[in-house]
């Protein structure tokens, strides 16, 4: 985006371009390697009531934002996996 002239650039914006310039720079792998990073930090900093806490919020927002018709779509996919995933050991 160009910048207007006399206009400041927002934050929002600074950041959208330095992330845009970082991944250019270092591609999907830098971020992958970056997210493990600080999910190893968070695991050995954390115990497994923040884990618990951090899902049921997640749920919680899930839920306030979708409708019954979204949970019965993601049962019907998740049980076509389950049942995929048997017939394959199976062969």
């Amino acid at each position: 985006m160009a910048q207007t002239p006399g206009r400041r650039m927002t934050r929002e914006e600074a950041g959208r371009l330095g992330g845009e310039a970082t991944a250019r720079l270092h591609g999907k792998g830098y971020y992958r390697k970056i997210g493990r990073k600080g999910g190893e930090a968070t695991a050995e900093t954390h115990n497994t009531d923040f884990y618990q806490e951090i899902g049921r919020k997640g749920g919680e927002a899930t839920a306030d934002s979708r409708d019954r018709s979204y949970y019965q779509e993601i049962g019907r996919k998740g049980g076509k996996a389950r049942a995929d995933s048997r017939s394959a050991d199976k062969n």
